[in-house]
């Protein structure tokens, strides 16, 4: 599946651990992110990753661990 900046996507494999896309990435509990929350490609990475803003922050997440939202509802962005 082709990703692109600005897709809406939400977590069709749950993971592990979540890693911030921060200048020094931190690994945080995957509890942060629900699987029915809807997110924003905001970067796409080497490596088949993707840095996907959610509510509770950005995170890099492996591009085979999402699914794009069909519906694209903003109202899960605010």
């Amino acid at each position: 599946m082709d990703f692109s900046i600005g897709d809406k996507v939400f977590l069709a494999v749950p993971v592990p651990y979540l890693k911030t896309a921060d200048t020094m990435p931190m690994l945080r509990p995957p509890d942060l992110v629900s699987q029915d929350e809807t997110g924003q490609i905001v970067g796409l990475n080497t490596l088949n990753t993707a840095e996907v803003r959610f509510r509770r922050g950005t995170f890099l997440i492996p591009l085979n661990n999402l699914s794009k939202n069909v519906l694209n509802d903003d109202s899960d962005l605010s």
